[in-house]
């Protein structure tokens, strides 16, 4: 894209105020740093808080915007922050809970909304899942027809690019009259080949927002795996421990050391801030050239950069270069593509080590944590992981141009910078650290063969 069209998009933007639902997500918080320090004329950035913890919504504003992600802006252009105002409500009530008097203000002021308030649990009750992530979204429809503002963006978060082939209407009534037993037992029939309800609900939010939006000027992004920040607002930032970063904790802290996965298949990740780019030029675009029909826009690597499950083994190299500052085992990442060896992997790997050091702890009465680690369920969704699958300067989304080596350092200096809270000062204590632990653990290696081969030739004895 040409500097003028970049200009064009922060023009666009001037004089404009923003409604934005999950604002306080991952998503959302780039999205919100994004607008402010690239669209320096907006007017306002509305997003949905709802109290929570005891909290009012202006402390959990004030909360937000203490995040690192707003750290360049609180130095360079403090005021800016004045423009984000909370709006209290919440997406699972009548009207997203937004009082008469907020609700005319934004009548007044609001042109553009960005949706992305959503449950992310992949596990969640399928009529939690349906109250958030579907009714959800019919009830900021049905707010936007009420407003009758010049431009809707609907933005949803679907792993699976599949319309659901079901009326969701049909399972929102079902779900108003059959109890929460018998739906629970029935949801992996309705499921189908759908993996969880967050991809089933995902899909029937798109097919209910295309048969509801009527005339309102939509677009629709889907996004796959979404990762760490490739450059802003700045490298490696990230707030959770969804996707690989969860893998990144685990085997940097040596406690995930063997995983099943299919080497060819493609981990097609994304990072947050090539996604949040793609949303704000995807508004710009729909509001300037009115497009015939909700245009769908796949945000997703594979097609353009494909990144392999089997390049994690040319990518750990990373987590021992950055290494944590508390490990529990010398790091070690085995990749099976058997289901057989994998289990075997992780019975030697995990589950004895995890017992041994459970008895241990219990020997000098600490708590026993490994085991618990281990539990099935968590296994289960690190093997889940593994199956789910026009640029410029200032709007950056050209995927085509990312160095994956060069993403992947960043990706783990920054979670160990700001999931596990260990500033890279501390890098080479932790890196002296790894050197001990990995003679103690060649030892720990000598000391079993040894016991096993004494027991060997114990046993010879009596044949």
């Amino acid at each position: 894209m040409d500097t003028e069209s970049e200009s064009e998009i922060g023009e666009f933007y001037s004089g404009q105020s923003v409604f934005i639902t999950g604002a306080t997500g991952f998503m959302g918080k780039v999205l919100v740093e994004k607008l402010l320090r690239s669209c320096a004329n907006i007017n306002h950035i509305y997003i949905l808080l709802r109290p929570k913890k005891g909290m009012d919504v202006r402390t959990r504003l004030h909360e937000l915007l203490q995040v690192r992600c707003f750290d360049n802006i609180r130095e360079s252009h403090p005021k800016a922050l004045n423009k984000v105002v909370a709006v209290e409500g919440d997406i699972t009530r009548p009207g997203l809970g937004i009082c008469d008097t907020d609700l005319t203000h934004l009548i007044r002021d609001v042109s553009i909304v960005f949706h992305s308030a959503a449950t992310v649990k992949f596990d969640e009750p399928l009529k939690t899942s349906i109250d958030f992530n579907v009714l959800g979204t019919r009830r900021l429809i049905e707010l936007c027809h009420n407003w009758r503002i010049r431009l809707t963006l609907a933005i949803l978060h679907l792993l699976s690019d599949i319309p659901s082939p079901v009326s969701p209407q049909k399972i929102i009534d079902l779900c108003e009259w059959m109890d929460e037993k018998m739906l629970n037992e029935m949801t992996p029939k309705l499921l189908g080949d759908r993996p969880n309800t967050y991809t089933y609900t995902k899909a029937m939010a798109e097919t209910l927002l295309v048969e509801e939006c009527g005339s309102l000027p939509v677009a629709i992004v889907r996004p796959s795996i979404v990762t760490s920040s490739w450059k802003e607002p700045m490298p490696g930032w990230v707030d959770n421990l969804n996707g690989p970063t969860g893998l990144i904790v685990a085997a940097g802290k040596g406690i995930l050391r063997s995983m099943q996965h299919k080497s060819k298949a493609s981990a097609d990740i994304i990072p947050v801030d090539t996604v949040i780019n793609l949303m704000i030029a995807i508004v710009w675009f729909t509001a300037t050239q009115r497009p015939n029909g909700i245009l769908v826009y796949n945000c997703t690597s594979g097609s353009l950069n494909n990144f392999k499950w089997g390049q994690l083994t040319d990518m750990f190299k990373y987590i021992l270069e950055y290494p944590s500052a508390q490990i529990y085992r010398y790091p070690s990442l085995y990749l099976k593509e058997s289901q057989f060896f994998n289990r075997l992997q992780t019975v030697f790997d995990h589950i004895i080590p995890a017992h041994l050091f459970d008895t241990l702890m219990t020997v000098l009465g600490r708590k026993r944590v490994m085991v618990r680690i281990y539990e099935p369920d968590v296994a289960s969704q690190l093997h889940e992981l593994t199956k789910c699958r026009v640029p410029s300067a200032i709007f950056h989304f050209d995927i085509r141009t990312i160095h994956w080596p060069t993403y992947w350092g960043d990706y783990v200096l920054g979670t160990r910078k700001y999931i596990l809270k260990e500033d890279n000062n501390t890098l080479p204590e932790a890196r002296s650290n790894l050197r001990k632990i990995y003679y103690l653990n060649k030892l720990f290696g000598v000391l079993v063969l040894l016991g096993i081969w004494h027991t060997i030739s114990w046993g010879t004895k009596f044949f």
